[in-house]
């Protein structure tokens, strides 16, 4: 997992409203979307665009635990 991306989150106030696989998701999708790296590509994305990519996260997530209980 990224220093540069947990320090990013620290410095937004939602570390803690994070675990381990969200941040190591956010670090894949940071990737995918800048083409770089998660430590360079993270400088190039905007608080709210980390906010959005969490939010996709959590969604997911969310969607993937809801399909878990209805089987």
């Amino acid at each position: 997992m990224s220093r540069r991306v947990k320090a990013r989150l620290r410095r937004m106030r939602i570390l803690e409203k994070t675990d381990h696989e969200d941040r190591v998701e956010l670090d894949r999708m940071i990737e995918e979307k800048t083409r770089k790296p998660c430590d360079e590509g993270v400088d190039e994305l905007s608080d709210e665009d980390i906010l959005d990519l969490l939010r996709l996260i959590w969604r997911k997530r969310k969607k993937k635990v809801l399909e878990e209980y209805v089987v």
